[in-house]
């Protein structure tokens, strides 16, 4: 389930804290195993409670307490809209919803080609950029109007055709 190679990560990371201490290594291994599977379910979770020496109900509230974590399969694409009062106050909301409409989802699915999953999010620290999103837990974008959502969308489509003709073409 979780390759040699990953274990080897979590060596690397446990080794940065003191040998009592090896369960602050918690939130860099969920993230190795996310890293490889896409998700962390519970199977992965109880190899790292394992591997850790801690409770499983431990990592799992890990895993349940930050947006960054899937807890399932999401698509290619992890939209987190901001949510938060102060990001509603500035059309985070409409984001949100002009987001449902474009890509025919509610917020919490993923679109039937597997290539779109829409979340809401806590605060994203942007509360001026409002609306803001995260793309893929990685790349804020600020200040999304409705035109701007749909060049997002529209683009990262694009470049999912794009990577599956390159991969369809070395095939």
């Amino acid at each position: 389930m979780i390759s040699s190679v990953a274990f080897e990560r979590f060596a690397i990371e446990v080794a940065k804290y003191p040998v009592d201490q090896k369960q602050s290594a918690v939130m860099a291994c969920l993230a190795i195993v996310q890293q490889e599977l896409g998700f962390v379910g519970v199977d992965s979770e109880k190899i790292v409670a394992d591997y850790l020496g801690m409770a499983p109900i431990a990592v799992h509230e890990v895993t349940t307490f930050y947006n960054m974590y899937n807890q399932r399969p999401v698509g290619t694409y992890k939209l987190n809209v901001c949510t938060n009062l102060p990001c509603q106050l500035r059309d985070g909301a409409v984001a949100l919803k002009h987001l449902e409409h474009k890509l025919g989802i509610h917020m919490g699915e993923t679109t039937s080609d597997g290539l779109f999953t829409l979340q809401q999010s806590e605060c994203l620290g942007a509360c001026a950029d409002s609306p803001v999103l995260l793309v893929n837990d990685r790349s804020m974008c600020s200040f999304m109007s409705n035109d701007k959502l749909d060049q997002l969308v529209d683009g990262l489509r694009a470049a999912a055709q794009t990577t599956a003709k390159v991969a369809e073409v070395k095939g």
